[in-house]
């Protein structure tokens, strides 16, 4: 039975560049002197450190807990010893620094004795599967690395009809999905599996664009291997077609609605990779302590290569043969989404999925000359994929009139810089809409910062007052006590002179009452 497949609208046909990495199979990193692991790889509240400076680790140790429902731990992945524990820049386009553990590497890589893989996973209940997925570190390795345990989570009377492997990897350059897919299958579906087992899902679809053949012959090879329904879904090449919306929209004909949930339309997506992590999880007992990642662009040995949580881009570019002096950039991430580095001592993480390097030869697909006058052609509306207006999001983003641009839902634009690529007036359409996100959240943040302290004040106030009252009653109440310790005394004393008074009138009465003494005389 052949699926019907369905059309999302918008989207733009880019030229690949995915033959350059997808020569060799899949490198492994070699380890560094040194291993940076930031608090925060995840969607989330950052980590918490449960491990100090001067703590010797072994591989796969937690050394930093989930601090909250939407968090993840962080695992040593390799053992070692903790030099520091402090701020430092992370893969991030504001260049910020963040709270980082520090592990020198002591080329052991001796593994923990904390593993303890699952045998059958149907031992277990699907609360029991998402505590060790949970406990493992594991979020989403294809997008912003949300905790995917909670992604394997149903709410209250809620069925997945359908659970969706995402295999599209849509974006140029970027082939670390597809790598996975050809060498790595069996993980990949038994991971799966281990995902319907915790969602109860009634159907397993993997979608995967028809520029992969070999990723596509791969996953069935296993599905057969492993005797298990799931269906391939090979779907038509195009850009956006990896967001999770645009994928449900083909494969299934969904329309998920702003701010809406896929959950909320029985539909769950996951991404391959993620899926293969599940499955180490699981079935060896390993956290999520390592990934592969696509190296790529003006470089001698372009490649992916699995790289350990922590080493630097800088590391990694000189394993995969880059020549500094002919860099002009680098990017983390893809050229569509992918931002540029400030520095190359950068740490790699959790959703670090690529790092394209240009020269003056390469020039990236999103580069901007000099921007012109926008001429209203109405291209950048007929590509988004999520049907908004990129032309009045631009004006009112570069009139900073923020309210406005919330009028035309800016929060659901996801960035995919299509109406980027075919602007003809060479507008940075994608920078104006981050820097009006920005500058809401910020103006979100003073406010509630604003509201905060306000409550503070009158908080202080309040207590002000009640202090005050309080302190009004214990005078009034030591006043209260002294008048009545006065009284008491007054009481007392007149009680005294009464009594005194009583005994001198009857002495009084007694001394009027005897009678006289005769006068004593002489010899008559």
């Amino acid at each position: 039975m052949i699926r019907q497949l369905f059309q999302y609208k918008g989207g733009v046909k880019l030229p690949e560049h995915k033959q350059q990495s997808t020569r060799l199979p899949i490198q492994k990193a070699a380890l560094p002197q040194r291993l940076t692991l930031p608090l925060q790889q995840h969607i989330g509240t950052p980590s918490t450190p449960i491990v100090e400076v001067g703590d010797s680790v072994l591989k796969g140790q937690m050394i930093a807990k989930a601090a909250s429902l939407i968090s993840a731990p962080v695992h040593a992945p390799t053992s070692g010893r903790v030099i520091e524990i402090g701020e430092y820049a992370i893969p991030h386009p504001s260049g910020l620094k963040a709270p980082c553990i520090v592990i020198e590497t002591d080329g052991n890589d001796a593994w923990c004795d904390h593993r303890k893989p699952v045998g059958d996973c149907h031992d277990y209940s699907p609360d029991q599967i998402r505590d060790y997925i949970r406990n493992a570190g594991v979020v989403g390795l294809g997008g912003a690395g949300f905790p995917s345990f909670l992604k394997l989570t149903l709410g209250n009377d809620r069925v997945v009809e359908t659970l969706i492997l995402n295999g599209a990897e849509c974006e140029p350059y970027i082939t670390c999905d597809d790598i996975l897919m050809r060498e790595r299958p069996l993980e990949i579906i038994k991971g799966l599996m281990i995902m319907k087992h915790a969602l109860v899902a009634k159907n397993c679809v993997i979608g995967i664009e028809d520029n992969k053949p070999e990723a596509a012959a791969a996953l069935r090879g296993a599905i057969k291997e492993l005797a298990v329904e799931v269906e391939v879904i090979e779907v038509p090449t195009r850009y956006p077609t990896g967001g999770e919306k645009q994928l449900i929209k083909i494969l299934t004909g969904k329309e998920i609605p702003p701010k809406a949930l896929p959950i909320e339309k029985r539909v769950v997506v996951h991404n391959v990779g993620t899926a293969a992590a599940v499955y180490r999880a699981i079935c060896l007992g390993e956290p999520l302590i390592s990934r592969i990642t696509t190296v790529t662009g003006a470089l001698k040995k372009p490649a992916n290569y699995e790289i350990p949580f922590g080493i630097s881009a800088a590391e990694l570019l000189a394993q995969a043969g880059v020549e500094e002096s002919s860099v002009e950039r680098i990017i983390h991430g893809g050229p569509m989404m992918g931002f540029s580095l400030n520095s190359v001592e950068i740490p790699l993480i959790k959703t670090s999925n690529c790092l394209l390097v240009t020269d003056k030869k390469t020039v990236p697909l999103l580069d901007k000359q000099q921007a012109h006058a926008c001429i209203r052609c109405g291209s950048c509306a007929d590509v988004c994929p999520i049907n908004l207006l990129p032309q009045q999001l631009y004006w009112h983003s570069r009139a900073k009139d923020f309210d406005k641009v919330q009028d035309y839902n800016l929060f659901d634009c996801i960035e995919c810089g299509c109406c980027d690529y075919v602007c003809p007036s060479q507008i940075p359409l994608v920078q104006y809409f981050r820097f009006a996100k920005t500058s809401i959240w910020q103006a979100e943040q003073e406010k509630k910062q604003a509201e905060l302290a306000k409550e503070r004040h009158q908080f202080r106030q309040l207590r002000i007052e009640r202090e005050k009252a309080e302190k009004k009653a214990r005078h009034k109440a030591k006043a209260a006590k002294v008048a009545a310790n006065n009284s008491e005394n007054s009481d007392k004393k007149q009680a005294i002179e009464d009594a005194m008074a009583r005994v001198k009138a009857k002495k009084q009465q007694a001394a009027e009452a005897s009678p006289e003494k005769p006068e004593s005389g002489g010899n008559t």
